[in-house]
């Protein structure tokens, strides 16, 4: 039955055009937008009312602004067993043969590895990339070097989940490493070992600027291409099943 209560349309259209807020930047939010109150209150008191205005204007473009980069917009994944999707929205800045991280203990051979580099304009948080169980949560304290190098994915701190996938007929496990960037000085992960993940669920953020990187099973081949933009739970990085046509 349809709500007759007014407004409630209204309502329902701004729920689905502004995304929520992630947990973890609610307290930034929440704390920019107070410090601008508290600035102001604080400035009018004292008469100074054109500072007043100056701080009113520069704390809520800074409160906009958070909200903005801890926002978590609803997506739709792509239907289909064995489908890796993009744990984050951003450039494919990388696709190459990489070891995988040696704090998860597996064979060092090379794999495919596509890393997204997300600037600070894009949805810094981050998904599942594919339905499963995690086997590992495994993470290791670095340097904060520009996520964009090449030898960011060695140095910097970051934080690994080793994913069997939920179809035991494909190939795995895949590898998503969260890689705190120049800028960034937290990586924030909410899931745990042995915990069953759904592709495009979200998982954590790493806040200000970052990088993630995707370990492709062997002989696995990358739908993505170099430059392509990517999308958070939604874009196709590679089918474990063979089944997707390449869309480079």
């Amino acid at each position: 039955m349809a709500d007759k209560r007014p407004g409630s349309h209204m309502v329902g259209l701004i729920r689905s055009t502004i995304p929520p807020i992630h947990p973890g930047g609610r307290p930034i939010v929440v704390g920019a937008a107070a410090a601008t109150l508290a600035g102001r209150l604080l400035l009018r008191s004292l008469g100074l009312r054109r500072a007043g205005r100056l701080v009113t204007t520069v704390g809520l473009s800074a409160t906009a602004g958070s909200a903005a980069f801890f926002r978590a917009p609803a997506r739709v994944r792509p239907e289909g067993g064995g489908l890796v999707v993009a744990p984050a929205d951003g450039l494919v800045s990388l696709i190459t043969d990489a070891p995988p991280p040696p704090e998860l203990g597996l064979d060092p051979t090379p794999l495919v590895r596509v890393s997204i580099f997300l600037s600070i304009f894009d949805v810094h948080i981050q998904r599942i990339p594919i339905d499963g169980v995690i086997r590992e949560v495994a993470y290791r304290p670095g340097a904060f070097l520009s996520a964009d190098l090449d030898k960011a994915s060695d140095d910097n701190e970051r934080n690994t989940l080793l994913i069997d996938p939920a179809d035991s007929s494909v190939a795995g496990p895949v590898a998503v490493t969260q890689i705190a960037g120049l800028v960034a000085r937290r990586i924030v992960c909410d899931v745990r070992a042995g915990q069953a993940v759904t592709a495009g669920e979200t998982y954590g953020l790493i806040r200000f600027g970052s990088r993630l990187d995707t370990y492709l099973p062997p002989g696995t081949r990358p739908l993505v291409r170099l430059g392509q933009r990517a999308v958070g739970g939604e874009t196709v990085l590679a089918d474990l099943t063979g089944t997707v046509e390449d869309r480079g």
